[in-house]
């Protein structure tokens, strides 16, 4: 049988469509990102690198949660210029053949002075949530994970997922017996210590408006309350005026110490940012302080965490562990924050673009590629272990 000719409209028909289709698959994209290749994990080198796979990766949404910072936005940026402020002063002659990380922290020996940093919603980032992050961070060197309150998944799930050490980060209720029932899970499900939240300032974030007609699909922020409290049982002020929501904006001193008694376990404070906080937190029972901004997260024009750490530890004088963080993309920034008085550091940010990446495997290299940094910085200014590290290692230039 004699094979049928091509016929002129087939030929155009079949041009047209070629012609047209690019346009119409472009049209199909998502204009917010770039649409060129992902790279494999062992291309990246540099932490930064994870933040533009997660970017290509995530829903606008999603992506926006984990990038803004509060209102304009001063302080999230801040926080990075301040490590351009700080510079690394080498020793001459020094054996640095073996570099020792190890620290204990309350009682928790680890392997680096580095923890995850509790932040929420893992669930927005993979399927696997904060049982990814759990994964990803013990096979890190079992690196200690403090979970976020509002966290995707239950504390005890998180907790069945691996091994590394977890620790609990509570937002207070106004209503005790609510704040009573997540530390009590918390504590049940092997928590080592609780991280309570203590600056005043309720947020508001521009950038959540910007996106309210961008078609992005609401996602959950955390997890429910514990079942067994009603959302109705949890008292207290819901909204205000002024755009500003007054679920922190109630603190006192002896609410702390009324949390404090219900705990079988250290407890932090975390979002110190003043000598004078930082004295008053030992005075009222906490067991560590916690210098941070929750990476530029909270007051807008607040002061960078690296400017105020060298105050916050001269008034602290050691009596008790130093945790930092915001800011941090790498080992020299971590070096740069022992040097001026932090004991360890969170990761925020990186844990969650290795997590957007490439799933427990991306926290993994994030916390890999960190810990190999610092070791490098540490021989490379003369420092073998972290008691050799002080403020003779850096020059500061704050503004």
């Amino acid at each position: 049988m004699r094979p049928r000719s091509t016929s002129r409209r087939t030929v155009l028909g079949g041009l047209g469509a070629a012609i047209a289709a690019p346009a119409f698959i472009k049209a199909q994209q998502d204009p917010f990102r770039d649409h060129s290749r992902i790279p494999g994990m062992d291309e990246l080198v540099r932490v930064p690198d994870f933040e533009l796979v997660a970017f290509a990766k995530l829903p606008r949404e999603a992506w926006t949660y984990t990038a803004y910072g509060s209102e304009g936005e001063f302080t999230l940026r801040r926080n990075r210029a301040a490590f351009d402020w700080v510079e690394l002063v080498p020793r001459g002659v020094v054996d640095v053949s073996a570099i020792d990380t190890s620290i204990e922290i309350l009682g928790l020996k680890m392997a680096f002075p580095i923890f995850v940093s509790p932040t929420a919603a893992h669930g927005t980032l993979n399927r696997d949530a904060e049982a990814a992050t759990h994964k990803g961070a013990t096979a890190a060197s079992n690196t200690p994970m403090i979970v976020s309150n509002n966290a995707t998944l239950p504390m005890d799930k998180i907790a069945a997922a691996a091994t590394s050490p977890l620790w609990f980060q509570l937002y207070p209720r106004q209503d005790l017996e609510a704040t009573r029932q997540f530390v009590d899970e918390a504590q049940a499900a092997g928590s080592k210590a609780v991280v309570m939240t203590i600056d005043q300032q309720a947020s508001y974030y521009e950038h959540s408006l910007h996106d309210r007609h961008l078609g992005a699909a609401p996602q959950a922020r955390g997890r429910a309350a514990p079942a067994q409290i009603k959302e109705d049982q949890i008292k207290g002020p819901r909204a205000a005026n002024y755009r500003i929501q007054e679920n922190r904006l109630w603190y006192n001193w002896k609410y702390a110490e009324q949390v404090k008694a219900m705990l079988k376990v250290p407890m932090i404070a975390k979002g110190v940012l003043t000598a004078e906080d930082a004295k008053l937190c030992i005075e009222h029972g906490f067991d560590a302080v916690y210098v941070s901004n929750h990476g530029g997260r909270s007051l807008d024009y607040g002061p960078s965490t690296l400017e105020v750490l060298p105050e916050i530890a001269d008034a602290v004088q050691s009596r008790v562990p130093i945790l930092f963080d915001s800011g941090i993309r790498g080992g020299s920034d971590i070096l740069k924050a022992l040097a001026l008085g932090a004991n360890a550091v969170c990761l925020g940010r990186t844990i969650r673009w290795g997590l957007a990446s490439y799933g427990p495997a991306g926290v993994t290299r994030v916390l890999e590629i960190m810990q190999s940094e610092l070791v490098a910085a540490m021989a490379q200014t003369g420092r073998p272990t972290l008691a050799s590290i002080d403020r003779t290692l850096i020059r500061s230039h704050f503004v």
